[in-house]
């Protein structure tokens, strides 16, 4: 993969962010947006405060991802939490061009967790879809997922109660299914686990 042109400039201010520019983490950490930002493949994204529905299901599926992992070696977290992907395990934050906040992730590999977040790919990641985020979850951060070796992807879908999950195969990702209120979902990655989605889903 080509090198990305590096942008040195500090950034206070997200109307002052020059669309053409190319990011770094290293450039990342010196901001002090209010929003919430992400980069991939150094191009900048922001999205805003999730809505209250958004909050209360990322709550209820992560605390029984919690639970089942007590006592467990894997980890689960929450955003914000920063997830680095570069392109090279050793990349140093100049030349890492990939940071985003999954709204849930599950690290099994604990050598990639550091004071900062996690470098290199969670085993399972969780996104909670709004109207702000659904199409870079469904297509941007689908491919990086893809790409970098996240073998489980979980998608919610708030307003239809359901989940589709995706197994990595081969490199690509898989559709099991769409599960919906009535179903019962296990995850392949966490051997074991189960949720019920009507209790997920429950108001």
């Amino acid at each position: 993969m080509a090198d990305y042109p590096i942008k040195e400039d500090s950034l206070e201010d997200m109307m002052l962010r020059e669309p053409d520019a190319t990011y770094s983490y290293a450039d990342y950490l010196k901001w002090t947006f209010e929003e919430r930002v992400e980069l991939i493949k150094g191009k900048l994204f922001k999205f805003s405060a999730p809505r209250t529905k958004h909050q209360k299901l990322s709550a209820s599926v992560g605390f029984r991802i919690y639970n089942f992992l007590n006592g467990k070696n894997c980890e689960v977290y929450f955003a914000p939490f920063d997830v680095r992907f570069p392109n090279n395990k050793s990349d140093p934050n100049d030349q890492t061009y990939t940071v985003v906040q999954p709204d849930i992730c599950v690290i099994c590999d604990l050598e990639k967790l550091d004071d900062a977040g996690c470098k290199g790919a969670p085993d399972l990641i969780v996104e909670i879809l709004s109207p702000t985020t659904a199409s870079r979850d469904l297509h941007e951060k689908f491919d990086l997922y893809e790409e970098h070796g996240v073998q489980e992807y979980w998608t919610v879908y708030p307003g239809e109660s359901l989940i589709e999950i995706y197994d990595l195969k081969d490199g690509k990702y898989v559709s099991r299914g769409k599960f919906v209120r009535e179903d019962t979902v296990n995850s392949n990655v966490l051997a074991g686990l189960e949720m019920k989605l009507e209790e997920v889903f429950e108001e």
